[in-house]
Formats: C-alpha cells, sequence, structure tokens
C-alpha cells in the first residue's frame, strides 16, 4: 500500500544503481514529490544534479507515477533511475517489504520487485531491425560492426545497435561525441559477446544527442539487448556486463514481450529539496 511520507518538503537521494559497493554502478537521482511539479521545474533538477537521469516520483493511490529526465530533456524509459526510485521506497519504509511496487510511466505499467538483495524490474521487451551499416555513425566510433540494427528509443529518435566482433573492441571504443551528435542516432548501442564466462554479453551504450554521452549501466538498454542476445544464444536467461568505466552487472529474463532487468543499488546521500 502507498503511504505518506509527511512533511513539505521534498526528498532527494542520490543512489548507485546496478552497483554492489560505492562508486560504482549509474549514479541517479531520485525525488519524492508531495506534489506534481512543472516540467520545467524538473528539468532545473535534473540539470542540478547533473547526472545521466533524475527519477520523479509522484504518491498516486495504489501505484506510483514515475518520469526520468538527463540534464538535457525528459526520456520516456530508464531502467537504472527505476532500480533506484524502487530501491528508496523501500529503504525509506515508504512501502513494505516485499511489496511488489507498480510504477505509472510514459513506457507502460512497470513493476519492481525484491528478490534477495536485487531488485527486478518488469520491462518491455523491445526487437531491433536489420538495417545497412551507417558510415557516421562507425566512424564516429571507430568501429566495424558485423551487423546493424536499428529500433525506436524515444517518439523523436532512433536507437542503433551496433554488434562488434569482440570484448576488447567494445571496451576501446574512444567516441568522437560531437561527431555521434550530428548522426541519425539518438542513442547507440554497442555490443559483442563476453569473453568470460561470468557474463553472456557485454555492451557500452551512447546518447549524446539526449545530453548524455556515454551512460554508465543502461537498463533500458537491456530492454533491447536481452531479446537480442537470447535469440543469439537461445537463452532466457543471461547476465549482461556494461563495460563503461564504472561498469555494472545486469541479470537479464527475457519472456515473450517482457524483460526482467535486475540488480543491486546502494543509497549514497539524502537530503531535502527545498526550491
Amino acid at each position: 500500500m502507498v503511504q505518506s511520507n509527511g512533511g513539505t518538503q521534498m526528498k532527494l537521494f542520490q543512489v548507485d544503481a546496478f552497483a554492489d559497493k560505492p562508486f560504482a554502478g549509474n549514479p541517479a537521482g531520485v525525488c519524492i514529490l508531495n506534489d506534481i511539479r512543472p516540467d520545467g521545474w524538473m528539468l532545473s533538477v535534473a540539470r542540478e544534479m547533473n547526472l545521466s537521469e533524475t527519477a520523479f516520483v509522484t504518491r498516486q493511490r495504489d501505484a506510483y507515477g514515475l518520469r526520468w529526465f538527463t540534464p538535457k530533456t525528459e526520456v520516456p524509459l530508464c531502467g537504472h533511475a527505476t532500480l533506484a526510485s524502487a530501491h528508496i521506497l523501500w529503504e525509506e519504509k515508504l512501502e513494505a517489504e516485499g511489496t511488489t511496487i507498480r510504477f505509472q510511466t510514459k513506457s507502460g505499467t512497470l513493476q519492481a520487485r525484491q528478490a534477495g538483495k536485487r531488485v527486478e524490474m518488469d520491462f518491455p521487451a523491445r526487437r531491433v531491425e536489420p538495417v545497412n551499416g551507417d558510415n557516421d555513425i562507425n566512424e564516429s566510433l571507430q568501429v566495424s560492426p558485423l551487423r546493424t540494427y536499428n529500433g525506436t528509443y524515444a517518439t523523436d529518435g532512433d536507437l542503433f545497435l551496433l554488434e562488434v566482433e569482440s570484448e576488447d573492441i567494445v571496451r576501446r571504443i574512444a567516441p568522437d561525441y560531437q561527431r555521434l551528435l550530428s548522426t541519425a542516432a539518438l542513442a547507440v548501442i554497442v555490443t559483442s559477446r563476453s569473453s568470460s564466462s561470468e557474463y553472456d554479453f557485454v555492451s557500452r551504450f551512447f546518447a549524446p544527442a539526449a545530453g548524455v554521452n556515454e551512460d554508465p549501466v543502461t537498463g533500458s538498454a537491456h530492454c533491447y539487448l536481452t531479446p537480442y542476445w537470447g535469440t543469439k544464444l537461445g537463452k532466457k536467461e543471461m547476465v549482461g556486463y556494461q563495460a563503461s568505466q564504472r561498469s555494472g552487472i545486469i541479470y537479464c529474463k527475457w519472456t515473450d514481450d517482457r524483460v526482467w532487468i535486475g540488480g543491486k543499488a546502494i543509497t549514497m546521500f539524502k537530503a531535502e529539496l527545498l526550491a
């Protein structure tokens, strides 16, 4: 059951998501709202936090409204900030341990549940279609993909998924972000099979057009990666590793049109937002 957190000041948190130790994974802001705030105000808070995403959580009767903002724009889906939001609702005792949390979002109803020390989230599975390679994207990343795919990332932009030959190539990418910004891509996933038996695949995620040059660990990218690698590997359960500088581990379960994405989270700080 959704409970009131009381008081008039809004709570603001920073959480390392998809992390099992501090200063790892992907940091997200979480703002627990007492009432609806204008879009421009939420964007200003996201700019103040200056993280890849800040989540805004609003109490509803039997669920929570959830929206995500980068320092530049609102995005339709964000995994790590959803994980961070659920983590805070349980940790702050706004929801009882073991409760399944429902979020109403621009990507439909999402659910989060506890699985031991992990948070698991129910997200839509996203498909990509094969396309011809895009030279501008390839050159901005200095890669020669084995295969290139395209999918919808948001209503106003395209996502490209590039499969490359090895994990070493994924790790060594040093993008020209200014050049990538001028391409057709709102977001780019670069991925390969893992060279380690610990993980099934590795990836990195770039989205300078959305205000995030490289996202450290991207839950929403695994809405595409899970069915993609699940089909190639013949698996329903996989472990992904995002090979950014901070890095993170994502546990994935694929069930037809849905993906369960799991990981751990650590609260780094909490504060009262006075503005």
